[in-house]
Order: C-alpha cells, then structure tokens, then sequence
C-alpha cells in the first residue's frame, strides 16, 4: 500500500538535513549556551547563527527574534504580553477565522475587561475589509490578523492592512504560521510589529517556534525566570531544536519557488482531478489568492470524518480542518464563518501539500477517492 501524507499544515516531515544539523547538538555540543566556560560558550555561537537564519527568512535583523517552543507560545507571548505592556484597556480587533491560538487569548482578555472585534469574512474566505477599516478609525487598536488561513490557505493582505493599522495609531501581530516558507515575507518592507512561526509547519521538528518583534515595539515577558532571549524570555535555550528550525529556515528560502510552482501544480492537479471525477464537490476558498500548497474541497452529502478514515485504510494522510479542533464532530469555525452551506460544510476536507510530495501520490488519491465518496454516499440519509 502506497503512504501518501497530505497534511501539511497540521505539521511536516522533518527535513533530513535538519536531523543532520540537529545531531551534534544531543552527543557532543551539550553544554548550556547560557554558561561562562567553554562548553557553554561553543554552543551560544550557534544559537545565535540559527537566530540570523530566521532573521534573513522574513527580512528581520536577528535582535528581533526571540525563540519560543512554538506559533502558539509566540501568539500568546504578542497577544498578551503587548496587552499586559499598554496597561490599560485595549481594543483588540481580530477575525472569526483565526487559529484558536489567536482566538483564545483574545477571548481571554474579553472577559478580563478589554473589548474585542472579530471580522467577518466572505464565502471566500476574503477579511471584510469595510468593516476593519470601521472598526480602525473609532481609535488605535492591537490589531491580530493572519496571514494566511490554516484550513483554506486563503491569504489575507496583511502589507494593506498592516499600513491600515499604522496610519491608526495601533500595534500589528499577525500570525504567519503557515505562510512563512511558503510565501515571500520581508518585515523590512510590511509594517508589522510582530510575527510568529513555527517550527514543524516548514520542516523543523516540533516543539520550537519564533516571534518576531520589531525594535521599540513594547512587550511585557510572558515567561519570566532568566535572563534569556535579551530578557524577553526566560528558560534555558533549546539549542539542537533553536539549531534544526535555523536550518529550516534556510531550506525554506532555498525551496520557496517551488513551492510556489511544483507543489503548487500538483495542488491544482489534485484539485483538478477531484472535482471531475467527484460529482458533487466544491472548493472552499478564494482559489486565487491562497497558499500553493493547500485546497480545500467539500464532498458534499457525507462526513469528512467518514472521509479521513477510509482514506487514512488506503494509506492517505488529511484533514478535516485545523489539527487543534479536529477532535470535534462539528464543522470548523472557519467553515461556518465563510456561510458554507450544511450539506457541503460536514464534507469538508482540507490537502495540504509539501516539497516530498510527487506526481504519483496525487494520482494515487485522485484514483482512490471516487470509489470513497460513492461509498459514502450510498450510506448518507442526505442523498435519496
């Protein structure tokens, strides 16, 4: 039986030349970069080499990055800790289909006396752009937006938005999870005041992530306890992952045109190939302005769970949304904020792509998936 793994954006294969550089960073360079004597200081070298390697990636200087364990941990750290630094209330204005990383702590800080806005968008996923603009001319506001969605891969316009809200007065976060790698970022040229990444979405293992903070942007400590990270974040360094994500890094800069190419071809190839050869179908999502690497594609009449069981016997890897709510039987909350209509939303199924994929495993699920949703179907109590 033929694996084919097309869920890339719940988390990625770790790059062999990751492992590589990692390696050393278990047996022989041990000692704690934070320490005086020489073990200590060889390793703090190559912390700081991987600090610039994420630095060049998205155009920052490597003063502003500060690593963390991961884009949950720095989307928490850029929510609370720039809410925590004002002081006072605080407007915060976000959108209904953000990762729950960015949900959640905002809905923290509403019920701790802070007002929040979530957007809306529309059934293609676009931020409803009036609306922001509305919302941003009552005052300045700390502004959480992605760039680009975990589920749809719609891409939002962050460069605008993000002038929008310095013409405002207010602070910009946005999370850049699963658009960094994939598509060009320079902070240099796009005025946000924060970023996060995270490792294992661009193959880096799990458990390390970085914030980008830019200089003069204020920020309280959300992990107090050392003097690590410039005091921006206590803890003792964890070198061989803080060493795999650098690497990473610099592979994805060196993969980046094709992924917006090759991968995004045989993106569109699956999708394709889906739509003719499974009636009923439809893709969630501007099919326009998204990642290159991700389709969404609602199998009407039937349920995506069904769907990632049957594919899961053959070997194929999806999902059915984000990997921190696939737990719950209801559709996603971004589906259900786009309008998808019922009968397409339970159905909805995501494919997320990566550089390993090939032509084969495509053909393989575009020949395996017609005979799955027929199955289904015959079964669902939505179709006579």
């Amino acid at each position: 039986m033929r694996n084919v793994y097309l869920d890339n954006n719940a988390t990625t294969r770790v790059a062999p030349e990751v492992v590589d550089a990692m390696m050393p960073f278990f047996n022989d360079l041990w000692g704690n970069p934070s320490s005086m004597h020489l073990f200590g200081g060889q390793v703090a070298s190559f912390v700081e080499a991987a600090r610039n390697q994420v630095a060049q990636l998205i155009g920052a200087d490597p003063s502003e990055i500060i690593f963390t364990s991961c884009g949950t941990e720095s989307d928490n750290t850029a929510i609370r800790g720039a809410i925590e630094a004002a002081g006072r209330s605080v407007r915060i204005i976000t959108s209904r289909v953000e990762h729950p990383a960015v949900l959640s702590p905002c809905r923290y800080l509403r019920e701790h006396g802070h007002e929040v806005i979530e957007i809306g968008v529309d059934e293609a996923g676009h931020l409803d752009m009036d609306e922001l603009e509305r919302e941003l001319e009552k005052g300045p506001s700390f502004v959480s937006l992605m760039w680009a969605n975990n589920e749809t891969g719609v891409i939002f316009p962050i460069r605008k938005i993000a002038r929008m809200v310095k013409e405002s007065g207010g602070v910009m976060h946005t999370d850049a999870v699963q658009a960094v790698g994939k598509e060009s970022i320079d902070v240099s040229k796009v005025p946000v005041d924060m970023l996060s990444l995270s490792g294992h979405k661009l193959h880096a293992p799990k458990g390390i992530g970085a914030l980008y903070v830019r200089r003069g942007t204020k920020l309280n400590t959300f992990l107090m306890g050392g003097h690590q990270e410039s005091g921006r974040r206590g803890g003792t360094e964890n070198v061989p992952y803080i060493v795999g994500l650098g690497k990473a890094s610099e592979l994805a800069a060196e993969y980046m045109k094709d992924e917006q190419s090759r991968v995004a071809a045989l993106r569109d190839r699956l999708e394709e190939g889906l739509l003719a050869s499974c009636p009923d179908t439809r893709v969630n999502g501007d099919q326009k302005h998204r990642l290159p690497n991700t389709t969404n594609i609602s199998f009407q009449y039937i349920e995506g769970e069904a769907i990632l069981y049957l594919l899961s016997d053959l070997g194929i890897a999806a999902s059915s949304g984000s990997a921190c709510t696939s737990g719950s039987l209801e559709p996603s909350h971004v589906i259900r904020a786009m309008g998808v209509p019922f009968t397409a939303a339970h159905g909805s199924t995501r494919f997320s792509l990566s550089r390993y994929n090939t032509q084969e495993d495509i053909d393989y699920v575009i020949e395996k998936m017609p005979a799955i949703v027929e199955r289904l179907r015959v079964l669902s109590p939505f179709v006579e």
